[in-house]
């Protein structure tokens, strides 16, 4: 249950603080976390890791 909020509250604070380009970083790591999560049975918390990653890559310079 920690895990649960401790995700939600993650994902709630990067969605927040979001424009246009980062949310769309954090939708598509959002479902490749959640599906890889979904396998081995950490969905939610693979969609929140997922959602922070891709927010992390979208605002990378490269």
């Amino acid at each position: 249950m920690r895990m649960l909020m401790l995700s939600a509250a993650l994902a709630a604070l990067v969605l927040a603080g979001a424009g246009a380009a980062e949310a769309k970083g954090c939708l598509k790591g959002a479902v490749v976390g959640g599906l890889g999560g979904k396998m081995v049975g950490h969905g939610k918390a693979g969609a929140a890791a997922g959602c922070a990653v891709g927010h992390h890559r979208a605002n990378k310079k490269s």
